[in-house]
Order: C-alpha cells, then structure tokens, then sequence
C-alpha cells in the first residue's frame, strides 16, 4: 500500500533526478557535488504557477537581502540600494524606499519603479541615485533580473586605489576577469547619463569596481545578486589584509580562470545565498508582511 510519506519521497526523488539534470556541469559533474549514485536533494531555483507567487517569492528575497546586509554591516546611513525586475512588467524593477534601515525592510515596503524612474507602485520615496544607477543598469543587461549597490567598508576603501580584486584567494576567483572598473568618478550619481556609463563600464561582467564609490554586482536572480556582492566585500577585506601583512601571492591565471568555473557561476552564486534565505526566512518571517 502506497502511504502518503511513499508519495512524498518519490516526487522528491522526482525533483532532485530532474533539478541534477538540468544543473550546469560545473556543479552536477564536478567534486563540488558528492554522494556517489544515490538520488539525493539539492536545492535549485523554485518556479511558480501564478505571476502573483513569482512576484511574493521576489520581494521576500530582496526583503531578506535587505536583513542580511544589515547583519553583515552593508548599512550605512541611507546609502545602498537593491533591485529586482517584476515577473509580470519587467521594465520596471523592486527598490528599498529611501530612508528605511534595512533591517527594517519588508515587501510591503518596497516600491516599483518604471525606466524613467517614475513610482509606478508604493507610496514612500526612493533614492535619486538608485534610480539614475539600476534603470541603466537594468536597461543595458536585459539578461539580469537584480543588481545591488551598498557602501560596505572594504568595497570602497578598495575602490580608491589603484588596484582591481586580484585572484588572491579561491573565493575572489569568482571575479577573476569578471569584474569591471568605471574609472571616474563625478559626485553622488543623480545624472542618467552617468548611470548610463556605469552601465557601459559593467559590460557583460557580474561586477563592477565604481571608483571613489563602491562596488556593484549583478545576477538573474536577487540571490546571485546579493551573494556576489556579500562575498565581493568580503574579498576586498581580505585582500586588503593581505597586501597590509606582506607581498601578496597571486593565483595562476589558468588556476584562476578554472576556479571561476567552478565557484563563479550564476547558479553557484544562487546556491551561496540559500542557507542564508533559509536562517532569515525561518527567524524573521515579517519579511512576507
């Protein structure tokens, strides 16, 4: 007799042989996934019946990066912004309203904003500067659906040097011709056309060093976004600590490049960021609210 636990575990079963066939080989023919033959779970990206789920599903992630750069100290003052397309009109994009602690950030907070930077949905203000900045960026990569911004200490100290992230350590091979520098820099950015050039300095990359400023990332999902700008920061740190200590020892290019393969791409960076959706989710649930 079939028991509903029997259903349960062959549609998991189901899911998990699909989820590691259409995985990339970098992760479902590599070392990086183990267990030999048995079918076991990995956890790969959700789709949705509805528009209306997809959309909930979006703004509780984008709420949770919010938390979750406030915990890694990615908060300061009211500078820093996050944003993700809409499933249903995707020329117009999720945003933090202006003024709001991120810790603080639930999806009813957020606000739509269309490409000409008009409020579109939500009634509290938004950043001059993340409209000027993520409607170019949004425009010039249709592939990505989020991009982030913030003022993290060691993304900007590095920003002032003359220096891009070097491949120093296996986590900063992710960037490793990755990353792209927007070489001036000409005040707090309100102006489109300067969006329009960091859009131009992004270029097909998953990053970009904005000078003076800060770092920004990219992905397709606000996961990948808000991974590759948390590990970004954090190898800024530690390749500041590096050259602080001594004569850093770089990675080989064909070290580097290979590593990238296997630590940098989209879905990896999706992966990074679920046990981390799954501690917020679980102890700040507020953020569906």
């Amino acid at each position: 007799m079939t028991t509903t636990q029997d259903r349960a575990t062959e549609h998991a079963n189901e899911l998990v042989t699909e989820a590691v066939d259409e995985a990339p080989a970098a992760l479902a023919d590599s070392d990086l996934v183990a267990g030999g033959t048995k079918q076991l779970y990995l956890p790969l990206p959700p789709t949705f019946d509805t528009v209306e789920e997809e959309r909930a599903h979006r703004k509780a992630k984008l709420a949770a990066t919010f938390r979750m750069f406030s915990r890694a100290g990615l908060d300061e003052g009211v500078a820093g912004h996050v944003t993700v397309r809409d499933p249903e009109h995707p020329d117009t994009f999720w945003v933090n309203p202006f003024g709001m602690h991120f810790s603080m950030v639930k999806s009813s907070d957020l606000v739509r904003v269309d490409e000409a930077g008009e409020v579109v949905e939500g009634d509290r203000a938004v950043n001059g500067a993340a409209v000027a900045i993520h409607c170019a960026v949004h425009a010039a990569r249709p592939d990505i659906l989020a991009a982030a911004h913030a003022h993290g200490p060691y993304g900007k100290t590095l920003s002032s040097l003359e220096m891009t992230v070097e491949p120093l350590t296996q986590d900063a091979c992710a960037f490793y011709d990755d990353i792209g520098v927007h070489d001036s820099y000409t005040g707090v950015v309100l102006d489109p056309e300067e969006g329009r050039r960091i859009g131009v300095s992004l270029g097909d990359k998953k990053a970009v060093i904005l000078r003076n400023h800060g770092m920004l990332t990219v992905g397709e999902s606000v996961d990948s976004a808000a991974w590759w700008f948390l590990t970004l920061e954090r190898t800024c740190q530690s390749q500041l600590m590096a050259y602080a200590a001594g004569t850093p020892r770089p990675i080989g290019p064909a070290e580097a490049e290979q590593t990238r393969g296997q630590v940098g791409f989209e879905l990896a960076g999706w992966f990074q960021f679920q046990p981390i959706w799954e501690r917020i989710s679980k102890d700040q649930p507020d953020i569906w609210d």
